[in-house]
């Protein structure tokens, strides 16, 4: 049996404790409300963007590189997403604003 967090209160715990810190998280789409998967879209605020996957290795979270390793404009952020959003309409997109570019949830980006 899976004991994780419905995806929608997992996403809305992160966005919280982001707020807390003084960093700001928003939903840009949301997916299935129990087991979407997340996509971050990591804003910089310097016109550069990273997207973040979530994928699941034997239980473990971690973040798949959508757009490579090096940051993005924004015009190739989304469509990135946008072409997953059409390949899995149960995902969530969730912007990050952090000019440091970190993605505040758990697990290893890859």
């Amino acid at each position: 049996m899976d004991d994780r967090l419905p995806t929608h209160l997992w996403v809305m715990a992160h966005i919280r404790a982001a707020d807390a810190e003084g960093v700001t998280m928003m939903v840009l789409r949301k997916g299935d409300p129990s087991r979407g998967t997340v996509i971050l879209k990591l804003n910089r605020l310097d016109r550069t963007f990273s997207v973040l996957v979530q994928v699941r290795d034997e239980e473990r979270l971690r973040w798949s590189r959508g757009t490579g390793a090096e940051p993005v404009d924004e015009a190739t952020a989304d469509a990135y997403i946008a072409r997953q959003t059409r390949y899995d309409p149960d995902v969530w997109v969730i912007e990050v604003e952090d000019r440091k570019g970190r993605h505040w949830f758990e697990g290893e980006v890859r």
